[in-house]
């Protein structure tokens, strides 16, 4: 099945090609992949969100979010990886000022840059202080966990409590080869592998007062606290990839392998009644999450082209859409990824498939922020119009 990617179809395609080669079993090791991080770095789509008066393409993110879709349906921790660098091209296109922008992003198109990130909101194990000595700079030391890409990345995003406001968060982007920083191999967890998502410790790095980004997060203005949401959709993209390929895996599985029950009265699995019926069902739940993950990333980008002209209304009736698709792309991928084993049967449990990975993977991913509190969110909106309050996960 070919997808329309524009004028990126091509390249889309044969990177997927060579990520879906080995996905299985690297899924298996963990680990690294250094081999598709390269891939995707060979590919050319790193850029992609870089702004075209920064040598980028300046794709738009209803296309950036189907390249991540089309990536996750084959192998969801590098989808993970290509989506977190649109998001790290993101923030210094928000927070950073004109030489920022001219300086990162410019270089991110001529060295083909691979960003991690550092700044998992809820981890505030870093302190930042200022030295008065050599010039003046900052000095970053402690711990920061669910660093994705950290590993192999040239650059790192990275947040700390500010040395003046302890409740408001400093946004810097540094080299990840910089003195003193250390990107541990320590993530082990239940599904997306290869992430490359463990803890980075610092040990007095120097921070140059313009490696120094702002304004950062809820800070900002209503322009600036897009972050949020373009990495939320992120995950929506992760949750749907993971899906599609489940089921697109299932049905391969189902007309090479199927068996229709023994008192079917049929002769093929995919003309056993009930199997049509679970088929029925799992395609309805995708195919909602796509229209509504679509929807959501189309209000995204008209409000990304609004600039700084941006509402705090406007900007809260995109996050009700966001929410909103999360919330159904969240449940329609769990049941999807879970449910695939009721049409395919036990023998599509062996390790040899790995077909467990699309669950794994999504179960994980579903973690990374309370649906509870989107929930809780949308019908607050329905009770009282009140949009959501951005916040360091809304």
């Amino acid at each position: 099945m070919r997808r329309d990617f524009g004028a990126f179809t091509e390249t889309v395609e044969a990177t997927a090609a060579v990520l879906a080669l080995t996905a299985p079993e690297r899924d298996h090791c963990g680990g690294t992949a250094w081999a598709e991080r390269e891939a995707l770095r060979d590919s050319g789509l790193l850029t992609l969100a870089v702004p075209a008066e920064f040598g980028g393409p300046q794709a738009p993110w209803p296309l950036i979010y189907q390249v991540i879709r089309r990536f996750a349906e084959v192998d969801s921790s590098l989808a993970h990886l290509f989506g977190f660098q649109q998001l790290q091209i993101a923030s210094i296109t928000l927070f950073g000022n004109p030489a920022q922008k001219c300086r990162y992003l410019g270089k991110s198109v001529a060295a083909g840059w691979f960003w991690g990130n550092a700044t998992n909101g809820l981890d505030n194990r870093t302190s930042l202080v200022w030295r008065e000595d050599d010039g003046g700079y900052y000095e970053l030391n402690g711990t920061k966990s669910f660093c994705s890409g950290a590993t192999g990345s040239d650059m790192l995003n990275v947040t700390a409590p500010s040395p003046e406001n302890p409740a408001e968060r400093v946004f810097f982007s540094i080299p990840t080869s910089r003195a003193g920083i250390q990107v541990h191999d320590d993530w082990d967890n239940l599904g997306q592998r290869q992430t490359d998502s463990g803890t980075v410790t610092f040990e007095q790095v120097r921070v140059e007062r313009d490696e120094v980004l702002g304004p950062p997060g809820t800070a900002g203005t209503p322009r600036a606290t897009l972050r949020t949401l373009v990495s939320q959709l992120i995950l929506i993209e992760i949750y749907v990839g993971n899906a599609q390929g489940a089921l697109l895996n299932a049905w391969k599985y189902t007309h090479e392998h199927g068996r229709p029950w023994v008192s079917s009265g049929v002769e093929r699995a995919i003309d056993d009644p009930f199997t049509q019926q679970h088929y029925g069902d799992l395609w309805i739940a995708l195919r909602g999450s796509i229209a509504m993950a679509e929807a959501a990333a189309s209000r995204l980008q008209a409000a990304w082209e609004r600039g700084d002209d941006l509402s705090t209304e406007e900007r809260g009736a995109v996050a009700l859409a966001v929410y909103e698709a999360k919330i159904v792309a969240a449940r329609a991928a769990l049941e999807i990824t879970s449910k695939i084993f009721d049409v395919m049967g036990a023998r599509a449990t062996a390790a040899k498939f790995g077909f467990d990975r699309f669950w794994r993977n999504v179960r994980v991913h579903t973690l990374h922020d309370s649906l509870d509190y989107k929930l809780k969110d949308v019908g607050q909106w329905v009770l009282t119009g009140e949009v959501p309050v951005p916040s360091i996960y809304s």
